[in-house]
């Protein structure tokens, strides 16, 4: 893996351990002061979805010792976002994430694609 801080590399541990597909993490710091990083995954299921963030925020919080300072879509579960200020995480289901494209939106990013090691 390539030199993450500790809190993407937490976060993308997590994702793996929970069987998210298509991560991708955008490095969006030169184009946006919205956030540093950008982390996207794919979730199979609305279940999934939830296991994927309630597994990132236990784990990043037992630890790191971090927070999240918002949360979002924890209802419905097809886009959750967890905020973690320098680092926000997007968890979709295949249909939101092909209609929000925020891939495409951040098409001038460096990205970088985690996979199992």
């Amino acid at each position: 893996m390539t030199d993450f801080s500790p809190l993407v590399r937490q976060i993308t541990d997590c994702l793996l351990e929970k069987k998210a597909e298509d991560i991708q993490v955008l490095h969006i710091a030169e184009l946006s002061s919205v956030a540093d990083t950008f982390i996207l995954c794919t979730a199979g299921s609305n279940v999934q979805s939830k296991a994927i963030a309630d597994h990132v925020v236990d784990t990043v919080k037992r630890t790191l010792g971090e927070r999240t300072f918002g949360r979002e879509g924890m209802e419905a579960h097809n886009w959750v976002v967890l905020d973690y200020f320098d680092v926000v995480v997007h968890i979709f289901l295949p249909e939101a994430r092909a209609y929000y494209g925020l891939e495409r939106m951040w098409r001038d990013a460096p990205s970088t694609t985690v996979q199992e090691p």
